[in-house]
């Protein structure tokens, strides 16, 4: 299961008259821990500007990420599932968040119900809201692992060296 982070960056940009504008951005990260969040951040992050911070970093909530061609904005939905307690027989409500991208609202809940039309429990889209992020950044295998620089060596053919130098 995805750990969601979202990552806020700041950073000077000239505008259009020549003067320094601070420029606030949001961006999901799937990552392990906060660490590796802010890691990611700075790994992925182009902003054409190489000096930026990254100014918040927090845990977010979402049971399912949904992706779709088109859609440059995206969209936090909160989908709250009805079923029935076998044991006391009342209904229980579960909430799941869900993310998604569109190019409006109105295509953002088209799509939400589209993706749950499968589902066998009832179901109400009860909140959509436009969220300030700008993209979203999940985990891919491989992705992360950098290459060894080539300076280095084994820590072992470095010890060894040095105890026939001494």
């Amino acid at each position: 299961m995805a750990s969601w982070y979202l990552g806020k960056i700041r950073y000077q940009k000239e505008d259009e008259n020549g003067r320094l504008k601070t420029t606030n951005e949001a961006y999901l990260v799937d990552a392990l821990t906060y660490t590796e969040a802010e890691a990611r951040l700075y790994g992925q992050i182009v902003t054409g500007v190489t000096d930026f911070t990254v100014t918040a970093i927090t845990r977010m909530r979402l049971a399912d990420l949904l992706t779709f061609e088109g859609g440059e904005k995206w969209f936090k939905a909160k989908v709250v599932f009805y079923s029935i307690d076998e044991k006391s027989g009342k209904e229980k409500k579960v909430v799941n968040y869900v993310l998604l991208n569109a190019e409006d609202i109105t295509q953002a809940l088209e799509r939400i119900t589209e993706s749950q039309r499968t589902m066998l429990i009832p179901y109400e889209t009860t909140d959509m809201n436009l969220t300030p992020i700008l993209d979203v950044f999940p985990y891919e295998a491989g992705a992360t692992e950098e290459a060894v620089p080539p300076n280095f060596r084994p820590l072992a053919e470095v010890q060894a060296e040095q105890e026939a130098n001494a």
